[in-house]
């Protein structure tokens, strides 16, 4: 069975033959789109439909980074920028013995008081995990910004794929896809 769904955090896309069920795409075009238009909430594009999709989502605090200047954390007028994952999609084409789920998340970054003009690198974990939370593929995914004084906010799109084996008597629906920024960046807080 194939299926085509939209989610909180992203999806997969993968082969099969079967029945199709569209509820919405995964482009960073769609994305992107969809980033600028945010009112600053994560949300997900064409709503939360799984029909047996792993859902995809982001991490527990981890939908955003405030990066400071050094020795600064904490520090709201230390600020230098900060990235927000305000998007994600999904979809997932489910065959025998394997999932594959095409992802896509987007998001902005902002400067802060104490940024600079230029680009701005953020590092991403996308991880899976089973039925029993253990981590059975991870991804790492850097962004690049450019931002400026006199457009100090910037946006991001990023759509992969990931596919795993689905071993005999799981259902995709045990899955979970999670995006998270990397909180081990100097300066994060």
């Amino acid at each position: 069975m194939s299926n085509l769904t939209s989610g909180i955090g992203g999806g997969w896309f993968g082969g099969g033959t079967k029945a199709k069920t569209e509820i919405g795409g995964v482009s960073e075009d769609q994305l992107l789109a969809a980033a600028k238009s945010d009112t600053g909430t994560t949300s997900s594009i064409g709503g939360e439909v799984a029909h047996g999709c792993p859902r995809f989502q982001v991490w527990s605090r981890e939908g955003y980074v405030t990066i400071y200047e050094p020795g600064k954390v904490g520090d709201g007028l230390a600020v230098m920028h900060r990235g927000e994952i305000t998007k994600t999609a999904r979809e997932c084409q489910i065959e025998p013995g394997r999932i594959t789920v095409k992802y896509g998340f987007s998001g902005r970054v902002l400067l802060g008081p104490k940024g600079k003009s230029g680009r701005v690198s953020l590092p991403l974990n996308v991880f899976v995990t089973d039925a029993k939370r253990e981590k059975i593929a991870t991804d790492k995914v850097k962004i690049d910004v450019d931002v400026a004084l006199e457009k100090p906010i910037g946006y991001f799109s990023v759509v992969r794929t990931v596919s795993f084996p689905l071993p005999e008597g799981s259902r995709p629906a045990e899955y979970e896809v999670f995006v998270g920024f990397d909180r081990s960046v100097p300066g994060a807080g």
